[in-house]
């Protein structure tokens, strides 16, 4: 198997070494600014990846609807059913379901690559100078520019960051780019256990990346770390300019499972007043001779029953009695 060790060390470690050796001639051998030119130039040659798991973001995002009306449907009675159905959507969507893993493991061979070149160029045991000089091209140029700056801002690049800066801006750009890919959940309505369950996933899935390269930030050098920062803040510049207002900005500062939309409810009815009511109901028309009839009579005497025991409502139950009896 050392045959694989070596294929690695010739297609990607050798050739990484030199190109950052090659950037960092103009800036002094700054070989922090190498690191940043590098991952940006990475980040263009990986756009296809990128804008492809992109692209799978969004359809998922637009297949949400159909894929909960599926776990209604199927899930827990048939799941073979479920999965034929699933699958035949995805298939129609062109979707990918793991499509979004394709660029983290294209990534993977590169920074143990970029782990092994800074241990290499930046290492402060004489050896690792000849380790360096094993590595590079035989061009006068690329040994002339050695030995490197290792020291960029305010940390040293061959180092883990003792001032754990890097580990929190490392972890905070990459919690901001999960979320700005993750598709919109869908709260409107009651959520069933199995939609539940899911959005915990995906929520412990989004804080778990951030955390989990957050202390990897701690345990590496200290260029490592920058590589993954320059990293994910290209990739939310590219992402806002990709995705636009598709964006779920207010999802980002969303820290829990998001819970189901409460359901709208009913106005209730106004109900006219009690004593109206009664006399819409018992009113009757007007006579020919401009009187009122016998039934708009008792209305307006029952109306009256509900009338407080003062003086002015006797008065008033008086008049209706006089009118009454002239009748």
């Amino acid at each position: 198997m050392d045959w694989i060790g070596d294929l690695f060390q010739l297609l990607l470690v050798q050739p990484m070494t030199n190109i950052l050796v090659v950037l960092s001639i103009p800036f002094g051998g700054n070989f922090g600014i190498a690191i940043v030119i590098f991952t940006i130039a990475m980040r263009f040659v990986t756009w296809p990846l990128t804008s492809s798991q992109y692209k799978q973001s969004r359809a998922m995002q637009e297949l949400q609807p159909k894929l909960t009306e599926l776990q209604k449907k199927y899930k827990g009675k048939d799941p073979k059913k479920y999965q034929a159905e699933m699958m035949a959507l995805y298939k129609e969507a062109g979707v990918n379901p793991f499509g979004c893993l394709i660029p983290m493991l294209v990534q993977m061979p590169i920074w143990i690559a970029l782990y092994q070149v800074i241990t290499a160029t930046l290492g402060e045991a004489p050896e690792s100078l000849l380790t360096l000089s094993d590595k590079l091209y035989p061009f006068d140029f690329l040994h002339a520019a050695i030995p490197l700056e290792n020291q960029f801002l305010i940390w040293d690049l061959g180092q883990p960051d003792s001032w754990f800066l890097l580990p929190v801006l490392v972890g905070l750009t990459m919690y901001v780019q999960q979320k700005m890919i993750t598709p919109a959940p869908q709260t409107q309505g009651p959520m069933t256990q199995q939609q539940l369950q899911q959005q915990q996933t995906q929520q412990m899935m989004t804080w778990m990346m951030p955390l989990m390269f957050g202390y990897f930030t701690l345990t590496v050098p200290s260029g490592l770390g920058l590589y993954w920062f320059v990293s994910n803040l290209t990739g939310i510049v590219t992402q806002y300019f990709y995705l636009g207002r598709k964006i779920d900005w207010g999802g980002l500062l969303r820290f829990g499972p998001p819970q189901p939309a409460p359901a709208a409810r009913a106005r209730p009815q106004q109900q006219p007043a009690k004593g109206k009511q009664h006399a819409q109901g018992t009113r009757s028309d007007d006579t020919p001779d401009g009187g009122a009839s016998e039934a708009d009579g008792e209305g307006v005497q029952e109306d009256t029953a509900g009338v407080a025991q003062t003086p002015r409502g006797d008065a008033r139950r008086k008049r209706h009695g006089r009118r009454r009896g002239k009748r």
